[in-house]
């Protein structure tokens, strides 16, 4: 077999979006005659841990380990915060509204930290995996970003070495929905845009997760951008009929829900809902599941939706797949950001897979939007529109009062991790034979 590098912050037994993407590719490789190999911290600083995606590890597959310094623990005494205290990724404050302190080290992030935080693994890991090189035969070498810094270790191990480079980005770099959040400076900003240039001129191919994100690379750099987007692992649904659908009349959101994700309208026009009908106020629940920023806990009480809603912090991937599945309605809610036409997150294609309606709140020329009137599996409603929001809303719970609520989604195979996996090694090849 013909053997990939990829280099990745995010490893099993680290939980999270960012681990999905590469931990599903490493488990079809060898279908198409690749065998990965995985570079990642030893020590990261995880998000979430979730054991349960390390039976999702392919068998004898190599991962090799190195340490990895990093500032949290300066930023947990900082900040106050406990050190064992998770840090959570896009600003995401739990418990209290980001004070001073909070602030300033957001600025230090910003703009001493530059590409991020990981920065201080790029020396070690480039002389680590250099000499590695020098004992181990690699046809190719792939990074994944965020954290971006993944990609500058790959781009120096290119030009020390010559390996093909594929730079895999699951998100914008400077584009992405929180960047005017890390309050820049100019020197700042230009850096993070110069290193954003250098990857995307640098690397023998890129990958990308949606049109939109091709769209803006190619507005900074002309060249040929491959998309291929996040998915749903089939395998992960295997026992679909043994799970049957939630008795109270369920909207569900899982992973993170953060102050730019934060449904106003969604909430404002349940409560309006639960105020005309009794029947819909004594059956609707509202389920979050992921950690859930102190704005929007202050929304469902404005809203006296409290008592409707099921909060749990953190569920294991294998308990979340169920969670989806129990779900009567499952929601898709787009950063109100302004890069939100091209936000694309993986939960869709979850969602797909978990075969429930889908009810996104977004930009209706979107990305995600796009998909979802493609495959059928759900709706998007604009922002600002609460009369189509209500709309909708009714006639799911009308659906479900009948017991005819389901997702009518068809084409949704080509979103397969197997099938998505095949693509990628269609890169690989078409790297090779250059």
């Amino acid at each position: 077999m013909k053997k990939v590098l990829i280099i990745t912050y995010y490893w099993p037994p680290s939980g999270g979006g960012g681990v999905q993407r590469w931990l599903k590719f490493a488990k079809y490789l060898r279908e198409f005659n690749w065998e990965p190999v995985v570079y990642t911290p030893e020590n990261p600083e995880s998000p979430q841990i979730d054991q349960s995606l390390v039976n999702e590890i392919p068998t004898g597959i190599e991962v090799i380990k190195t340490k990895v310094w990093e500032p949290y623990r300066w930023y947990k005494t900082f900040t106050g915060r406990g050190k064992d205290e998770r840090i959570q990724t896009a600003f995401l404050s739990e418990k209290k509204k980001p004070g001073l302190t909070e602030k300033l080290s957001i600025w230090i992030r910003g703009n001493v930290f530059i590409p991020d935080a990981r920065r201080f693994w790029i020396k070690p890991s480039v002389k680590f995996l250099k000499n590695w090189l020098s004992k181990n035969k690699i046809d190719l070498i792939v990074s994944t970003g965020p954290p971006h810094s993944m990609h500058l270790i790959a781009m120096q191990l290119k030009e020390q070495t010559g390996v093909a480079w594929l730079a895999d980005f699951r998100d914008p770099w400077t584009n992405i929905d929180y960047y005017q959040d890390l309050m820049l400076g100019k020197r700042a900003d230009k850096k993070h845009h110069q290193l954003e240039l250098k990857v995307l001129q640098n690397a023998d191919a890129i990958t990308v997760v949606s049109s939109g994100m091709q769209r803006e690379f190619n507005a900074i750099r002309k060249r040929d951008y491959c998309v291929i987007p996040n998915g749903f692992d089939s395998s992960d649904f295997e026992k679909s009929e043994e799970i049957k659908p939630d008795s109270d009349f369920s909207l569900a959101h899982i992973g993170a829900l953060v102050k730019t994700r934060n449904p106003l309208n969604l909430w404002k026009v349940l409560k309006e809902l639960c105020e005309e009908d009794a029947g819909f106020s004594g059956c609707l629940k509202i389920k979050l599941i992921g950690n859930i920023d102190v704005y929007v806990r202050e929304s469902l009480k404005e809203f006296q939706l409290l008592e409707k809603v099921q909060i749990q912090s953190y569920l294991p991937h294998d308990e979340v797949i169920k969670e989806q599945m129990r779900a009567q309605v499952l929601l898709l809610l787009i950063n109100r950001t302004p890069n939100a036409h091209l936000i694309l997150t993986g939960k869709l294609f979850e969602y797909m897979g978990a075969g429930r309606p889908i009810l996104g709140i977004g930009p209706q020329n979107g990305d995600a939007s796009q998909i979802l009137s493609k495959t059928g599996a759900g709706v998007m409603v604009d922002f600002e529109d609460e009369d189509q929001l209500k709309k909708y809303i009714w006639d799911y719970y009308k659906r479900y009062r009948t017991g005819n609520l389901a997702s009518t989604s068809g084409s949704v195979q080509q979103y397969s991790r197997l099938e998505l996996t095949r693509e990628m090694a269609k890169q690989f090849e078409k790297m090779l034979n250059r």
